[in-house]
């Protein structure tokens, strides 16, 4: 095959001519005439080897149909097309270096999404443009002559917390300008403002390829590469690529400067930047994406305000009817008890002498002693597991709320308690001390003389018991409180010791304490002599009981299954990872959680976390973080007996269960206890699902992924079966296979873990690639957040972002995870992750799981019922509790 390549209307018009020929086998060719393009190539006519008329559906195919790449249209065209296509291919391709000067067609391809890229200043950190800037400049040279110092540049333009990449950008200003020292005027910083936010690409462009070419020859050598790349990888927290920044450097060298001339060119680097991939599109989805950027999901103005009020209350009520049910019966008995024992006591002697304040007291009192029972039920794990598991009444009771409820219930203690002490102390004593000696013959049955100090009261039994019951509960509620519990609030040190989590655990244990004196106090009652109205024993009975039974059934099964330690690992951000053995008849789901304890940091201590090994594993896994004082200990001693890893391995610190010498390693000892009934355990109940973990709290979410794989691998067992000589040699069980797909409806999975660091990817590297590499028909789609990287399109993770695509495409691997897994930057834009499954799922019921921290519980919760009130997709929303 032979053509000149000629340009014409900015076009390259490749004629392939057929060699003459008398053969018989010339009605087998075509001659073919292609328009090429930079990045793409069009059939411009076909005709027959003969000069024959065009044929009619090539003629459709090379004036209608233009493809980007060349396997397009030899998919379309004959096998003789796809050989010139290659061919074109291999003369095009974009490892070529480019003429100077040239420029690429920006109306095509990926071009139009990378000329969004290479911002150096966003709207955030601009703030109100130059006015910002210019106010910003004036407060830092108050004191300096009016020059802004080079150390203070990245404050001024708003690249605060990237110092480096803004001294570089500084330099590559100042270089340009040929400015000397490290100061600069209040004209120089416009001028250099005036670059930095100008919107053209080739501005931009030029910008970068100047902080890169340090010595402002036009060229880029591979140092220099290197060094952007290690202040790229600085400026975005990645460590990992720092280390490998030479690596990375020789890998953009050998694809952009193929033919070793030692350098690059500014045409090189736009070629990088038009040619990658985009990040936030993948193949496939460019359709419904844009559905998805059309479709507006704005809230409707109602003309009427009633219509709006009534319809947002029937949403609440169907969003949130089984909490309404349970808070409506709750309410309603404690006023139905409220109520009774009021008009008892209007209708007694005591009325007489003190009035109301009788009536709200005692009824007051009747409220407590239920809230009191009910307060143990919702920590009841065991039984609460055991009704989730083996019964229907999760459908209409709402157990992922159980600690909610719990709290709910203290609020309740709370305002009974306030009412039931104010009315005795400020009411009904002094009253009694003031009643004439008429009145006080009604009240000597009950308190025998009638006593003449106030202390009378306080120092009786009653009184002892109920202000020391106060004071317990007090404490008790203030340190479970979210300030003291996380040690959000910046106390003393000497104070500190008193909060965390540590006070919390034993300061709720003082309500053993208040469970004993709350029945002394209510048997040594004033008005109440007869032993059964006494009722406060009746109603504690059964669920202290109850709650007892669990405590010792906790403790003797822990003790009964003990676990050996079978591998430790300590991962960056302060993570440690334990593998244990699997105790006989240990069965969990996926989503549900264990308590850990270890005498060598507290013998008492029993601590929740998530399973993070799938229930097919033959062995028990948890990633616990470091937030406390208690796994901080925990941390240390599993430290002590952990090595660095040998190569190959991940974490900081490893130990498996024998090393070295085969000599086994002594483990400090763990007890655990459960497995306890979560939200995320429900999974399966739902076709399509939307995981969403923060940080460490994707645990409970790598559980699920894990057994989602496991299910699917086995369906494809049973379906398939195994065969011999072509007949069935095992033929998988119809029920277990029946059972299974009833148990399992799970046919789509998402999952979002987003983390502010690229060493929490070493967390769950392994289940990554394992779920790239198992899920063939791609059941899970992961996505992976570093929020540490600045978003796409900044200039500061521009090259992260080229080289993400080099090295993913050339090795598979993702720079940033480490894993088969490409990762994204910044965080989810969570209204369009919503909006992609609504489109890609109509008519779906998708469960959403989320754990972490609860700054995002609001917006992911909110956006579930926003999606469901207005698309045909409903979305459940659970929360992980602990």
């Amino acid at each position: 095959m032979s053509g000149p390549l000629n340009k014409k209307g900015g076009k390259k018009s490749a004629r392939f001519n057929i060699p003459e020929s008398s053969s018989a086998q010339d009605e087998q060719y075509v001659e073919v005439t292609l328009d090429v393009r930079d990045d793409s190539v069009a059939v411009h006519s076909v005709k027959t080897a003969k000069g024959g008329e065009e044929v009619g559906e090539m003629t459709l195919l090379g004036r209608g149909l233009e493809k980007r790449s060349t396997s397009k249209v030899a998919r379309n065209a004959s096998a003789r097309i796809k050989q010139v296509s290659q061919e074109i291919k291999r003369l095009t391709s974009f490892s070529k270096r480019p003429p100077p000067g040239r420029r690429f067609d920006r109306t095509k391809s990926a071009a139009a999404h990378a000329l969004k890229g290479l911002k150096f200043i966003s709207k955030t950190e601009g703030g109100a443009g130059w006015d910002g800037v210019e106010k910003r400049f004036d407060e830092i040279t108050a004191s300096t002559d009016g020059l802004l110092p080079r150390s203070r540049f990245c404050e001024c333009i708003g690249m605060k917390e990237s110092k480096e990449f803004a001294g570089e950008l500084f330099n590559a200003l100042a270089r340009k300008r040929n400015i000397q020292g490290d100061s600069i005027s209040k004209d120089e910083l416009k001028e250099f403002w005036e670059q930095i936010s100008d919107q053209s690409f080739d501005s931009r462009l030029q910008t970068f390829f100047e902080m890169v070419d340090k010595d402002a020859d036009g060229r880029i050598t591979e140092e220099e590469v290197r060094e952007i790349i290690t202040l790229s990888a600085s400026a975005n927290k990645l460590s990992n690529i720092q280390k490998q920044a030479e690596e990375y450097a020789a890998l953009i060298m050998e694809e952009l400067d193929p033919e070793n001339h030692g350098y690059i060119m500014i045409e090189n680097l736009e070629m990088l930047l038009m040619h990658g991939p985009n990040q936030s599109v993948r193949v496939g989805e460019s359709k419904n994406l844009s559905k998805m950027l059309s479709q507006k999901l704005k809230p409707s103005m109602d003309e009427n305000p009633i219509i709006g009020f009534c319809r947002n209350i029937k949403y609440f009520i169907l969003d949130n009817w089984q909490r309404v049910w349970v808070i409506a019966l709750w309410i309603g008995v404690m006023a139905g008890l409220f109520a009774y024992k009021y008009v008892q006591y209007k209708h007694r002697a005591a009325y007489v002498v003190m009035k109301e304040c009788v009536c709200v007291a005692k009824g007051a009192a009747e409220t407590l002693k239920l809230n009191m029972a009910l307060i143990l039920l919702p920590v009841c794990r065991n039984t609460i597991t055991w009704l989730r598991n083996k019964t229907k009444l999760g459908v209409v009771v709402p157990f992922d709320d159980n600690l909610n409820f719990h709290k709910v219930i203290a609020v309740g203690i709370t305002i009974g308690v306030g009412l039931h002490g104010i009315s005795h102390l400020a009411c009904d004593f002094p009253r009694l001390l003031q009643a004439s000696e008429e009145k006080w013959k009604l009240m000597q049955p009950f308190f025998g003389d009638q006593p003449s100090s106030y202390w009378h009261f306080v120092k009786s039994v009653e009184g002892v018991t109920g202000i020391i019951m106060v004071i317990l509960m007090a404490i008790a509620f203030t340190l479970a409180t979210p300030w003291f519990r996380r040690n959000r609030l910046n106390l003393p040190t000497f104070l500190k010791k008193l909060t965390g989590f540590n006070a919390f655990w034993y300061s709720h244990h003082l309500f053993v304490i208040v469970y004993a004196l709350l029945i002394v106090h209510g048997h040594y009652l004033y008005l109440t002599h007869k032993w059964y109205k006494k009722t406060t024993w009746m109603y504690l009975a059964v669920p202290v009981i109850l709650y007892a039974s669990e405590r010792l059934t906790r403790a003797l099964r822990s003790s009964i299954k003990p676990v050996t330690i079978k591998k430790v690992a300590i991962y960056p951000g302060n993570v440690l990872a334990l593998h244990m053995s699997k105790p006989p008849g240990f069965r969990y789901k996926s989503g549900q959680y264990m308590f850990v304890n270890c005498a060598a940091v507290s013998p008492f201590e029993w601590h929740p976390f998530s399973i993070t090994s799938a229930p097919g594993d033959d062995y028990l896994s948890v990633h616990i973080r470091t937030l406390g004082d208690w796994t901080r200990q925990l941390k240390t001693v599993f430290s002590q007996v952990c090595q660095p890893p040998d190569t190959g391995k991940s974490g900081l610190l490893r130990a498996d269960g024998f090393q070295g010498n085969n000599n086994p390693i002594c483990f400090p000892r763990v007890l655990i206890d459960g497995p306890y009934g979560a939200p995320a355990q429900d999974y399966k109940e739902y076709e399509v699902l939307l995981l969403v973990g923060l940080g460490i709290g994707a645990t409970p979410m790598i559980s699920i992924v894990k057994d989602i794989v496991s299910n699917i691998r086995a369906m494809e067992e049973e379906a398939e079966g195994s065969i011999e000589n072509g007949t069935f040699a095992k033929t998988p069980s119809p029920s277990n296979a029946l059972r299974r797909r009833e148990e399992f409806k799970t046919s789509r999975a998402y999952f979002y873990w987003v983390t502010r660091e690229q060493g929490s990817f070493d967390w769950f590297k392994g289940v990554m690639n394992e779920v790239a590499e198992l899920d063939h028909n791609h059941v899970i789609e992961l996505h992976n957040y570093c929020t540490s990287v600045y978003e796409e399109g900044d200039a500061r993770s521009a090259l992260i972002a080229m080289l993400q695509s080099l090295h993913h495409a050339k090795n598979g691997v993702d720079i940033v995870s480490g894993t088969r897994v490409k990762s994204h930057f910044a965080k989810p834009n969570w209204r369009n992750v919503y909006k992609r499954i609504a489109l890609n799922h109509p008519d779906s019921r998708v469960g959403v799981f989320y754990c972490g921290a609860p700054a995002l519980t609001k917006e992911l919760r909110h956006l579930a019922l926003d999606f469901s009130h207005k698309t045909s997709t409903k979305f459940d929303f659970h929360k992980e509790n602990f």
